[in-house]
C-alpha cells in the first residue's frame, strides 16, 4: 500500500513543514512519530482489539493511510487501497463498521487521537 515516489511536505498529524528526508518520507515528523508511537503502544495494550487489527491499524499509520478530516474524523484507506472509509472512533464506514463491528480503521484513528 506504501507508495514510496510519494513525499509529504507536512505532518499528517500537525501540519509542520517536514524538513529531514525520513520525515517526508513517512509523513510524520520525530516528535509526532514518537507521541504515535507511544500511543499506539498504549491503546493496543488497553483495548480488546484482536493483534490482527491491532497489526493492520499500526501498518495504517506507518503507511500513511490515515488522514484526519475534522477533529475526530478521518480519511482512511482500505486494506487493498481501492477504498477510501470516513472513520472516527466510535464508527466507520467500511463493511465492518457499516454491521456494527469495530474495525482497525476505528482503532488507528483512537490511537492517532491518544498522541
Amino acid at each position: 500500500m506504501q507508495n514510496t515516489t510519494s513525499q509529504y511536505s507536512n505532518c499528517i498529524r500537525c501540519g509542520r513543514h517536514l524538513t529531514s528526508a525520513k520525515s517526508r518520507a513517512i509523513g510524520y515528523g520525530p516528535t509526532c512519530a514518537r507521541k504515535i508511537r507511544t500511543a499506539t503502544t498504549f491503546v493496543s495494550s488497553r483495548t480488546d482489539y484482536s493483534p490482527d487489527q491491532v497489526d493492520s491499524a499500526c501498518q495504517l499509520i506507518e503507511d500513511g493511510g490515515i488522514l484526519p478530516l475534522r477533529s475526530v474524523i478521518f480519511l482512511t484507506v482500505s486494506t487493498d487501497g481501492t477504498e477510501l472509509h470516513r472513520t472516527a472512533p466510535t464508527g466507520c464506514n467500511c463493511k465492518a463498521g457499516l454491521k456494527g463491528g469495530r474495525c482497525y480503521h476505528q482503532l488507528a484513528a483512537r490511537m492517532l487521537l491518544a498522541a
